[in-house]
C-alpha cells in the first residue's frame, strides 16, 4: 500500500521533473535550436516587417540572420547566468556603430525570467537528487517494477486531465495567469512588436511553441529511455546474475 500510494507517485513525479530539467539544460546548451526555429517560423520576415517601426530602436532591419542568431544566443546565455550581461548585448547600426538591443523594461523582464529560471533549476536539481535516492532504494530493496502499461496509462491520464483543464479554461487565459503569478506586479511582461526588438527577434509567442515542441521531444526520448532502461539495469545489477554451469 505504501509503495502504491507514496513511493511510486513520488518516484515518477521526481523522475518527470528531473528529466524535464535535464531536457531544458541540454537544449539551453544549443540555444534551443534557434536557427532552426528561425527558418521554420520565418523570423526574418517578421523582423523585416516590424523592425522599421520600432519606437525605441533604429536600423535593426539592416541586421543579418547571423546577427539574430547571435543575439538570441546572448539573451539565452544571460538569462541562464542570473541576468548578467543583458545590458551589454548590442547590434550593429547601419553605420556600423553598436547599439544596445534592449531597453530598460525588457531588461527588467528578462531579469525576472532569469530569476524564474534559477528557481526552476533549483527545483530540477532537487528532483534529480530525490530521484537518484529513490532509485537507490528501489535497487536496495529489490522492489518489483510496475507493469509498463500501468505506468503509461497513469501518465496518459494525467496529461489528458491537464490538457483538458487548459483547454477548458483557455490557453490564452492560462498563459496570462501564469505570467501574472510568475512575475512581480508592475513589471511589464507583454510587449508589442513595435516596442520591443526582443519580441520581434523571437516572434513571441511563436518561438515558445517551437521550444515547447523541442522540450517535449527530448523529454519523451529521455522518459522512454528511463522507462525501459531502468528496469533492465536494476534487474541485471551485480550479484543477481546466475553463474553458468561449466561444461564437462
Amino acid at each position: 500500500m505504501t509503495e502504491r500510494f507514496i513511493f511510486w507517485p513520488l518516484f515518477f513525479t521526481s523522475q518527470l521533473l528531473a528529466l524535464a530539467w535535464i531536457s531544458w539544460v541540454l537544449l539551453a546548451q544549443y540555444h534551443f535550436a534557434y536557427p532552426v526555429g528561425y527558418r521554420l517560423l520565418g523570423l526574418d520576415q517578421t523582423i523585416a516587417q516590424y523592425a522599421p517601426h520600432n519606437r525605441f530602436k533604429a536600423d535593426f532591419e539592416f541586421t543579418t540572420p547571423p546577427d539574430h542568431w547571435r543575439l538570441f544566443g546572448q539573451i539565452s546565455d544571460a538569462v541562464h547566468a542570473g541576468g548578467k550581461g543583458l545590458a551589454e548585448i548590442t547590434y550593429p547600426l547601419k553605420n556600423g556603430q553598436p547599439a544596445a538591443l534592449l531597453h530598460e523594461a525588457e531588461i527588467i523582464h528578462l531579469q525576472d525570467v532569469a530569476h524564474l529560471v534559477d528557481v526552476l533549476y533549483g527545483m530540477g536539481m532537487a528532483s534529480l537528487a530525490l530521484w537518484v535516492v529513490l532509485i537507490f532504494i528501489l535497487w536496495q530493496r529489490h522492489m518489483l517494477w510496475p507493469p509498463v502499461h500501468q505506468i503509461l496509462r497513469g501518465f496518459l491520464v494525467g496529461f489528458a486531465v491537464i490538457a483538458a483543464a487548459i483547454f477548458a479554461i483557455g490557453p490564452k487565459a492560462v498563459f496570462y495567469w501564469f505570467h501574472e503569478q510568475a512575475f512581480p506586479d508592475g513589471h511589464q511582461w507583454f510587449f508589442y512588436y513595435q516596442d520591443s526588438l526582443m519580441t520581434t527577434l523571437m516572434k513571441a509567442p511563436d518561438i515558445f511553441a517551437f521550444i515547447a515542441v523541442l522540450l517535449l521531444t527530448v523529454f519523451t526520448a529521455l522518459w522512454c529511455a528511463a522507462l525501459y532502461g531502468l528496469p533492465r539495469l536494476l534487474k541485471h545489477r551485480p550479484g543477481k546474475s546466475q553463474a553458468r554451469p561449466r561444461s564437462r
